[in-house]
């Protein structure tokens, strides 16, 4: 049998009270119970420990916190090997996976199977490679490859796990994905429509959205709740649009788009408002638009893009087109692996990239399990262990936003997130972390971990799970752990109807000019932006 770490004097006092009791999860609460004797009992060496008795003390601290003080004080992240038994009492399973894709591809999204890897016939590795391949799904990619697949790594350094390779300057990633985005509108939608059925059934691009004046022009407001039964107004009345932009200061685009009138509103359709962010021009309309692929000085298209990544442009027209002509063949079964991004901004740029999957009809392609009921790991860690900030939330508004973030910190845009449905737990006392993290809440009494800062390494996961049966049914608690000891929070199916949104329609996205795709340049960011934060999808 294997063996595990424990803090030497932790373990010891925990043996003298458990002796005495006879009754590990009563010796828990005894221990814990007298904060100052526990208190200096953590800190040192830790020393060999059979697996057995470890599960038992780990199975201890679980039952009685979670007995006691609920289970959802039981914490572990999500690629910890105790995430699954974590869920299974109620507890909270911690994430550090992007809420985006619930942002683009709608509460429905779970994820690819572990087969679809092999069947994908195109895969972008985006981001941090060395996170990103030593995944337990790794071998699909590489069983793919067997049939034909091509991978594409893109990321500030070369991979061996892949065809082709292109190295973007740190942060930089949203910009590439903006241009090849910008890419696949002209040459897939305007010259051709090969994915307009798709956007017809399955996005929000025919949706109408309301239009609000604005300094001489308008803005985009929220959605009208309903299709227009066609992509595009061209054709119509036009008037000018302002868009964000932030790669040259917090600026602005002036570009037209075609109108119609709904009542007293002022409407045009996401469709519409996308080619012009993305600057696809039409002859006609209004505004300030590229000339062309090779347009260095207006966003977003590839010529741009290669001042911001260092990526040729001609790279990123090829590899747009690549994904462009593989997922109209194979009816969208094109994959993007999502890895770590080096920017505060790291939100906005996976929005840009579910982008390119949600206008190629992708939609099952964003390789990373879809989010829950899990916690967001960061927010957690803000909220119970980080204190009062002096941060500026609305630094980062755009310069046509409402003012809704003025003198606001982002604890305070926090709390209001979580009153508003943002899913939250209460600081933890048990947390198994499969990495160190930091800072840690203050009120964990075992910490579980691989560091040497951990109060436990783990055991095996088995013995645990059957120790924390045991106790719970000795101490008839099993019925206050609901019957889950082993079994995960079961997931609501996918809603036929849910469409992938383009356009995020809240008004912390408007605030920030990001409830459509753009680019932010790495910089200064915030610990939790607002628009991290945002889950609710509009029906």
């Amino acid at each position: 049998m294997g063996g595990s770490q424990v803090n030497q004097a932790l373990v010891r006092l925990y043996f003298e009270v458990r002796d005495g009791l006879r009754d590990p999860v009563a010796a828990w609460a005894k221990l814990t119970g007298n904060s100052e004797l526990y208190r200096h009992a953590r800190g040192g060496r830790r020393v060999p420990l059979d697996d057995g008795t470890a599960a038992e003390l780990t199975a201890a601290a679980i039952v009685h916190t979670a007995a006691e003080h609920g289970p959802d004080r039981v914490a572990a992240l999500s690629t910890s090997p105790l995430a699954g038994l974590v869920g299974g009492l109620g507890g909270a399973v911690l994430t550090e996976q992007p809420i985006a894709p619930e942002q683009v591809l709608g509460r429905g999204f779970r994820g690819p199977r572990a087969e679809d890897w092999a069947r994908a016939p195109y895969v972008l590795l985006w981001g941090e490679n060395n996170r990103t391949v030593r995944t337990p799904d790794t071998p699909w990619v590489i069983a793919g490859r067997y049939k034909g697949q091509k991978v594409v790594a893109i990321g500030p350094h070369p991979t061996r796990l892949s065809d082709e390779t292109l190295v973007v300057r740190p942060g930089t990633d949203g910009a590439l994905a903006m241009a090849m985005g910008h890419v696949l509108l002209k040459e897939f939608f305007l010259d051709r429509p090969a994915f307009a059925g798709h956007a017809m059934d399955r996005t929000d691009l025919p949706f109408l959205v309301r239009l609000r004046e604005r300094g001489g022009a308008f803005v985009a407001g929220g959605l009208l709740g309903r299709a227009s039964g066609r992509l595009s107004l061209y054709g119509a009345e036009a008037v000018e649009v302002l868009l964000p932009r932030f790669d040259d200061g917090p600026g602005v685009l002036r570009r037209g788009v075609p109108v119609a009138r709904e009542g007293d509103e002022l409407v045009t359709t996401v469709f519409d408002l996308l080619l012009a962010v993305y600057g696809v021009a039409r002859g006609g309309l209004p505004g300030s638009w590229p000339g062309g692929y090779d347009d260095r000085r207006e966003p977003y298209t590839p010529a741009w893009q290669e001042a911001q990544t260092g990526v040729a442009a001609s790279r990123a027209l090829k590899i747009a087109r690549e994904l462009g002509v593989t997922a109209e063949k194979t009816g969208g079964r094109c994959m993007i692996v999502p890895g770590w991004l080096e920017t505060a901004h790291a939100d906005t740029a996976y929005r840009a990239m579910l982008a390119l999957l949600a206008l190629t009809g992708c939609g099952d392609g964003w390789a990373q399990p879809g989010g829950g009921s899990a916690i967001p790991l960061v927010p957690y860690l803000c909220l119970h262990a980080c204190g009062e900030d002096a941060s500026d939330v609305g630094s980062l508004s755009w310069p046509h936003g409402e003012g809704l973030f003025e003198r606001r910190t982002t604890r305070s845009v926090l709390l209001e997130a979580v009153r508003d449905g943002l899913p939250m737990a209460p600081a933890p006392r048990v947390l198994a972390v499969p990495r160190p993290i930091y800072p840690l809440p203050p009120q964990v009494e075992l910490l579980i971990g691989p560091d040497d800062g951990c109060d436990l390494a783990l055991p095996d996961v088995r013995l645990v799970a059957d120790a924390v049966a045991r106790l719970a049914l000795d101490h008839q608690l099993d019925h206050r752990l609901d019957h889950r000891v082993e079994q995960p929070h079961a997931e609501p199916p996918p809603q036929e109807e849910d469409r992938m949104r383009l356009l995020v329609d809240h008004a912390w996205m408007h605030e920030y000019g990001e409830a459509l795709p753009t680019y932010r340049p790495p910089g200064p960011g915030l610990p939790v932006k607002p628009t991290q934060l945002v889950r609710s999808i509009i029906p």
